[in-house]
């Protein structure tokens, strides 16, 4: 089973759970200006975007920590 749920939260990563920390989503949510986000840096692999949950996508960030393919703590 995985994270997603008929309840999508952008903040969380689609593949873990965990906080994404993403700069997009934190502005959009508080109105309060972000610096580029630290995912606009990254090239994601192809097969770490294709496990990302068919609700999730294009709607909710993988974390930082999926996306360099380590265990989530």
């Amino acid at each position: 089973m995985t994270p997603v749920s008929a309840n999508l939260d952008a903040t969380r990563c689609p593949l873990c759970g965990q906080a994404n920390r993403c700069a997009m989503e934190i502005e959009r949510e508080t109105g309060v200006r972000q610096g580029p986000c630290w995912c606009m840096q990254v090239d994601f692999d192809a097969d770490l975007l294709a496990r990302i949950p068919e609700p999730a996508r294009d709607r909710s960030c993988v974390c930082a920590t999926c996306a360099r393919g380590e265990p989530a703590a």
